[in-house]
């Protein structure tokens, strides 16, 4: 059944005001969860732009880290590659260095996937977390009240690679991909099922590089096995992309607060 939904795309000028751009709205959507449902459960993904992002979240000379409720806040990752906590490559060791050594947020809210073990054994220790903390039953799956998304030149996102099997996952919360055109070729990763039952989605994308395939994505034919961020369609309806100019390039010119929108049908 066709599904419609809006995507508002807001452009920074540059990497740096992105990571500003990107930094003030978790910092509003955390404390709108907080406020409304008593804690925020953050779903966060790796990268270069997410690890400046968090930097901000942590400095106290910014104004973010201050007004943060981390007391509230419950961490969890959208994907990690199959590696040790402290491998440079690890999602989890990104997210420690730049922002959770730096931040009062207690030991117990933090929902790390368990990149050590087995794929198979990691994906299953991840989906009974998730099970155990959203107190799910049957068939339910979690809600996160946020959850950030990057995009790769090959139009991937989380580890929902192109022709990769997790692209058909239906009924799992998580589950191990292989991954074979990368380095790290395992991944634990969440599925575009429970990706899109987010209230809150939001990409998080910069460079020139990036500009075709978020072309592609966007205003394309839709063909997810070969460009997987088409299947975020949010259930919300409404779908966030923060860009920088570069990446914004190839998509209809925003208005003058840097704003555009679209309106997609699938």
């Amino acid at each position: 059944m066709p599904r419609s939904f809006t995507v508002e795309y807001r452009v920074s000028e540059d990497p740096v005001a992105l990571s500003h751009a990107a930094a003030q709205h978790f910092l509003n959507c955390i404390r709108d969860a907080a406020a409304s449902r008593g804690k925020a459960r953050l779903a966060i993904s790796g990268g270069s732009t997410p690890k400046a992002t968090f930097k901000l979240l942590a400095d106290p000379d910014q104004p973010y880290r201050a007004q943060m409720p981390w007391g509230k806040l419950e961490i969890f990752w959208v994907d990690e590659r199959c590696l040790p906590p402290d491998h440079e490559d690890s999602n989890y060791h990104m997210t420690r260095e730049s922002l959770l050594d730096h931040v009062p947020i207690p030991q117990n809210q933090i929902h790390r996937i368990y990149g050590e073990l087995d794929p198979e054994e990691a994906a299953a220790k991840y989906e009974s977390e998730l099970r155990n903390h959203f107190r799910l039953e049957g068939a339910q799956g979690p809600v996160f009240d946020i959850l950030a998304l990057g995009m790769g030149d090959d139009g991937h996102t989380a580890s929902l690679f192109p022709h990769t099997q997790a692209l058909h996952e239906m009924m799992r919360l998580a589950v191990a991909n292989h991954v074979p055109q990368q380095k790290h070729s395992w991944r634990i990763t969440l599925t575009w099922p429970v990706i899109i039952e987010a209230r809150e989605i939001f990409f998080l994308i910069a460079g020139k590089d990036k500009a075709d395939p978020l072309h592609r994505v966007l205003q394309g034919s839709y063909d997810p096995e070969t460009l997987p961020s088409q299947l975020i369609q949010p259930r919300s309806g409404k779908l966030l992309m923060l860009l920088d100019r570069e990446a914004a390039d190839l998509l209809p010119a925003p208005d003058a607060r840097g704003i555009g929108k679209l309106e997609i049908q699938r």
